[in-house]
């Protein structure tokens, strides 16, 4: 196999790296600014090229028995197991800013997923219903949809690439990866992994937006797969409708965090240091909106300020919590919020500026807001910043209602040891997901996804399975016989019960 060169403006295809044509774009480090690598914006021939190379590759595929399948699935896990992971972690804390271990914990956890998918792949499903006429059987079995596209974001680009890549493959369809622009390199490199596959079962074309349109608007793929922004989906998703394409659609989210007076406070402030600040805020269910009641918003808040202060912040690559925001442009909008809260009458706690030792990079302090109201822009639009807004709240109903008031619904979380609100926080939510005591946890047997303009879909879990395959009836009737409903209609059919004609 050609070696990946950071530099070489590869894509992955046909099990190799490949030299890309096309537009050059630069990655650049977060942390210190310096060029890391440069990639190719896959031009129209390079798009189509992969295109028939999955295409090829994918009808060998499917036609595999489902159990050797499994069985090469399990055999990427073993691939992901046993290899030196520390190149793949280095260059995406080097692409993305994200701290070191993070991004180790990030390569090493994918193996299950494959592992679940591979055990799945083996449940060719289907379903045999009572019949609806004698002597006939009535029947449905699941087929893959032939070649799906995944547009993949920065913040987790191999841990969300595997969760509908592995279902993908399970179900029997060849995958291309449309990776970050800011995150392609560790992508790339982790490719490799996917060498115990068929060549073509899984390819990765790098670009911008561009390219995602023209995957998408291929006529020989099937499927999309999108993680990102609000923008962004509704584009893929309309881009998609066009086509006729079914798609999977994760949005992003501006997640509650309700602390609860019963809340049990050590683990809800540890607990919401993390939910507020892992990756810098730069995760899709980050909790986004904090509504704490009166009773313990002073404790609350002192404690969430203080470790919020303990956080080092600095390169991923050295002994630091929080990284930089993946670009310049991420940051300047994470100031821009703040900004606006304290013109709005927010009052910051800790943090609310560009570290001043940090002169490289685009870094900023993790940020505690009080005095919040549920008005502010804060409140309402997505954060991708390490920021923790605090809204004090009277009940836990004022909380759930004000939860409740978003245009967006992925997850929510509670801190509470009342099983009343417990329930009452998972009933009443409205979200795709509800953490009580634990927040941003994943499964990769249940279904991640959420509800409103969160997305469309589900990956993870049988249901994420499901999103690549689709469904065909079958209908046999193992004694022929002629079907008194057939033409031609005898004549009574067309007299009413008292022998009139209609």
């Amino acid at each position: 196999m050609t070696e990946f060169d950071p530099f070489g403006r590869q894509a992955f295809y046909d099990g190799d790296y490949r030299h890309c044509e096309g537009e050059i774009l630069e990655v650049i480090n977060p942390a210190t600014e310096a060029l890391e690598g440069e990639i190719a914006a896959g031009d129209a021939e390079t798009v189509a090229t992969v295109v028939d190379r999955a295409n090829a590759a994918q009808r060998q595929w499917a036609a595999r028995p489902a159990t050797e399948r499994a069985a090469l699935l399990h055999d990427v896990a073993d691939s992901i197991e046993s290899a030196d992971i520390e190149p793949i972690a280095e260059q995406l804390t080097r692409e993305h800013g994200k701290p070191y271990p993070e991004a180790t914990g990030e390569v090493a956890n994918v193996a299950s997923i494959f592992r679940y998918y591979a055990e799945l792949a083996r449940d060719e499903a289907g379903v045999q219903p009572g019949t609806t006429q004698s002597k006939s059987f009535q029947f449905a079995r699941t087929f893959p949809y032939g070649v799906s596209v995944h547009i993949v974001p920065s913040n987790f680009p191999i841990l969300i690439m595997s969760w509908t890549v592995a279902a993908s493959i399970a179900a029997g369809n060849a995958a291309i990866v449309k990776p970050s622009e800011a995150t392609s390199l560790s992508t790339l490199r982790f490719m490799r992994r996917f060498s115990a596959l068929p060549d073509g079962v899984v390819s990765c074309v790098t670009g911008g937006v561009d390219t995602a349109q023209a995957l998408i608007r291929s006529s020989g793929t099937d499927v999309a797969a999108f993680t990102g922004g609000v923008a962004g989906a509704k584009a893929v998703n309309a881009a998609c409708a066009e086509q006729m394409m079914p798609a999977v659609i994760e949005a992003g989210g501006n997640d509650p965090m309700i602390v609860s007076e019963a809340a049990p406070m050590e683990v809800a402030i540890a607990g919401s240091t993390t939910a507020a600040f892992h990756l810098s805020g730069q995760v899709c269910t980050s909790s986004e909106r904090f509504y704490v009641h009166e009773a313990v918003h002073g404790e609350f808040v002192d404690g969430l300020v203080e470790m919020a202060e303990a956080l080092r912040v600095g390169d991923g690559l050295e002994n630091s919590e929080i990284g930089p925001l993946v670009s310049e442009t991420a940051r300047e909008e994470v100031s821009r919020l703040v900004d606006s809260a304290v013109e709005s009458g927010a009052t910051v706690a800790c943090g609310g500026r560009v570290p001043p030792d940090r002169e490289r990079g685009w870094f900023y302090e993790p940020t505690v807001l009080t005095d919040v109201t549920p008005e502010m822009e804060i409140m309402r639009e997505e954060t991708f910043g390490p920021v923790a807004p605090v809204c004090r709240v009277s009940s836990f109903e004022e909380a759930l209602t004000l939860s409740n008031r978003s245009e967006l619904g992925l997850g929510a979380s509670v801190f509470t040891t009342d099983l009343r609100e417990a329930m009452a926080a998972y009933e009443t939510l409205e979200a795709g997901m509800v953490w009580i005591n634990n927040p941003m946890i994943d499964n990769e047997a249940i279904p991640f996804g959420g509800w409103k303009q969160s997305g469309v879909g589900r990956e993870l879990g049988r249901a994420g399975l499901e999103e690549f395959r689709q469904t065909k009836m079958g209908v046999i009737d193992w004694d022929p016989q002629v079907r008194e409903w057939w033409y031609p209609y005898p004549d009574e059919w067309f007299h009413g019960t008292d022998g009139s004609r209609f």
